[in-house]
């Protein structure tokens, strides 16, 4: 909603002692909190501030009466506020970052945020975490879900909310139909957003450890199952919950499948080996030592075998046929130092360089470097040899991400598509072209009679026209398919005629120029189309989607970008060639004005005539903003030249 710069701020101004009762009861009702809370989150002074996003919504922002004026809530839809029945008030993050409660939320990975911040909307293959209890249309936060090595233990982390958005489908939809594709959550707003950055654009909150009511971390399982069953009937799950319900999924599969401590130890082991053989042993001697913390997060647990029972089968099944049981696989994401019979991460690279596979090197006593740092790996050891690579974790969460970048990616193409203007370059019969024209027409008419020499024609019809006169007519050239052989009428059209130096003789002149210069028995049939469409007539039409704009006289160029020194050594911007393409010159230098924070100008194009068009010059080096800018206006890039003069190249 926010991804864009917000068009047309009006000014903002204090909310009336009424309104702001209104709005603090609406607020109070909406997220079910009390009155004196309300107060905080809707405080006396708050500013209203009218505004249309870049996808000409309007919408109401309320934002903070001191400091940055931060924005503390908004109403999206044209003519609404707080006090219509069906407005519906929107938290912001800053407004979250104080009561993080007052909306359920969702977990996405770390690497899912700046997607969303880039304006994509939350998919479901993105969703680690929901509430049970989520509808359809509900407004959500979304947090950042990441396992954080702590002293050799990973433990789970969750952000304070950096999106907001509402659900497009409900959470028991989004548990149990096991859907892989489609929207789990449409975005209204994020953190570094350009409603965000009104503010006073302040750090981030602490993430916090997920944590179980009494103070467990959410990898025990033993002692909390009871707690963790009712805090899943909770409608409004909070921190703990989210923790719980993974707590509980986890104490499941414990009952029926799970790897001993030196199983565990094993599988690290194979990570490791895994992480030579892929990455590690090709690394330049000059990318090490690397710190055991760095060595373990970035290389060994991205390594993990996805599948792990396909690698290392659990002591602990019932069956020797695994795939006749209906217990489910050990979960990879528990193959940790933790739970591995080593314990601490030192442990586990000493007996990794004890078996060859690693050197390390410990950090001297009083050093600031407090990290065991690894110097070396061993890409020959027998084991790396004879390893055979399986399906890590990494590699399907990189997959994860990648498809999800697709399906966006996709998303935006379409959206330019159907924003991106028509243009249609056509031809018209003109001088020399009228005869050729008035063949092909004789040639056709009792096959087609919709031609005339007076239409107007696009380049597809230009060709498919002259393909059939050549078929017609037999001029395909014998030897090479790629010739056509010249008649009288397509000599006339396309050859050029003699020019006189004197005349004295009229009657050889009025032989010249019903003559071709030279006899020409062949042209290749790119040359020839060519030479045909240079004599006739150049229109054009450019249009948006289902509007009926009549084609114009004369031939449409590039819109050209051009960077240049000027005034010694300052670099400006300047965009000519764009009115052609529904651009006005006013709004065009407003909209770049806001957009490059630079001044703008307007004057007309220096060594042009008049009325040949105006020129809008930006300050500065802003060629890539300008090319952006025009394509988000529907402009297609084959319709744009930018040329960088200072450097002399284009």
């Amino acid at each position: 909603m926010f991804k864009k710069p917000v068009n047309n701020w009006k000014t903002s101004s204090p909310l009336r002692t009424s309104d702001r009762k209104k709005l603090r009861l609406k607020v109070a009702s909406s997220f079910s909190i009390d009155t004196a809370e309300a107060d905080v989150l809707v405080p006396e002074g708050i500013l209203s501030v009218k505004f249309k996003s870049h996808l000409n919504d309007s919408g109401v922002a309320y934002l903070a009466p001191d400091g940055d004026h931060d924005p503390l809530w908004f109403i999206l839809g044209k003519g609404t506020d707080a006090q219509q029945e069906d407005a519906l008030i929107i938290p912001t993050v800053y407004t979250l970052w104080k009561n993080s409660k007052l909306l359920p939320f969702l977990s996405t990975p770390k690497a899912v945020i700046p997607i969303l911040i880039g304006g994509a909307d939350l998919m479901i293959p993105g969703v680690v975490h929901c509430s049970q209890s989520l509808n359809e249309g509900q407004l959500v936060s979304i947090c950042k879900y990441e396992r954080v090595d702590v002293d050799g233990t990973l433990t789970p982390m969750l952000s304070p909310p950096l999106a907001v958005g509402r659900m497009v489908i409900g959470s028991d939809q989004l548990q149990d139909s096991g859907q892989e594709r489609g929207k789990a959550v449409y975005i209204l707003h994020t953190w570094k957003d350009h409603l965000w950055e009104l503010g006073s654009k302040g750090d981030v909150p602490m993430s916090e450890p997920i944590k179980i009511e009494g103070g467990e971390d959410m990898e025990n399982t033993e002692d909390s199952e009871e707690k963790k069953q009712k805090q899943e009937g909770d409608a409004h799950i909070g921190v703990e919950t989210i923790a719980a319900a993974a707590t509980q999924s986890d104490s499941d599969s414990t009952k029926t499948s799970t790897y001993t401590p030196d199983e565990v130890s094993q599988l690290l082991r194979m990570s490791l080996v895994q992480a030579i053989s892929q990455s590690l042993g090709s690394l330049p001697v000059s990318a090490f030592p690397i710190p055991a913390t760095i060595f373990y997060t970035n290389h060994i647990l991205p390594n993990r075998p996805n599948y792990p029972v396909l690698v290392l089968p659990f002591s602990s099944a019932p069956s020797d046929d695994l795939a006749s049981t209906d217990l489910p696989g050990p979960d990879p994401s528990s193959i940790t130092i933790k739970t591995s019979s080593h314990k601490s991460l030192t442990a586990f690279l000493k007996s990794a360089e004890k078996s060859g596979l690693i050197s390390t090197k410990t950090p001297q006593k009083h050093s600031a470097q407090t990290d065991m740092l690894v110097t070396a790996v061993n890409a020959s050891h027998p084991d790396v040899q004879v390893h055979r690579s399986f399906a890590t974790i990494g590699e399907a969460e990189a997959k994860a991400v990648r498809k999800t970048l697709r399906e966006e990616e996709k998303k935006k193409q379409q959206a330019a598509a159907s924003l991106e203007l028509d243009i249609r370059e056509l031809w018209k019969p003109h001088l020399n072209s009228v005869e050729l024209f008035e063949a092909m027409m004789f040639s056709f008419k009792l096959l087609n009679g919709v031609h005339s020499p007076s239409n107007l024609y696009n380049l597809q019809e230009v060709r498919s026209l002259l393909s059939s006169y050549f078929a017609t007519h037999q001029l395909v050239n014998s030897h090479d398919q790629a010739y056509i052989n010249l008649d009288r009428i397509l000599m006339m059209c396309v050859v050029p005629k003699p020019k006189l130096k004197s005349s004295k003789n009229k009657s050889s002149s009025a032989k010249a120029e019903s003559e071709p210069q030279a006899e020409v028995e062949f042209m290749k049939r790119d040359d020839l189309i060519k030479g045909v469409l240079d004599t006739m007539q150049s229109w054009y039409q450019v249009r948006n989607a289902g509007d009926d704009v009549l084609p114009k006289k004369g031939k449409l160029s590039p819109i050209q970008v051009a960077m240049k020194t000027r005034q010694g050594r300052k670099v400006s911007t300047l965009i000519t060639g764009f009115e052609p393409f529904n651009l006005v010159a006013e709004d065009l230098s407003e909209d770049l004005r806001k957009l490059c924070a630079g001044a703008t100008s307007i004057a007309p194009i220096p060594g042009k005539p008049a009325n040949s068009g105006m020129e809008v010059l930006v300050q500065g080096k802003q060629s890539k903003a300008v090319v952006d800018y025009l394509q988000g206006k529907g402009v297609p890039k084959k319709w744009i030249e930018a040329h960088d003069v200072i450097k002399g190249k284009k």
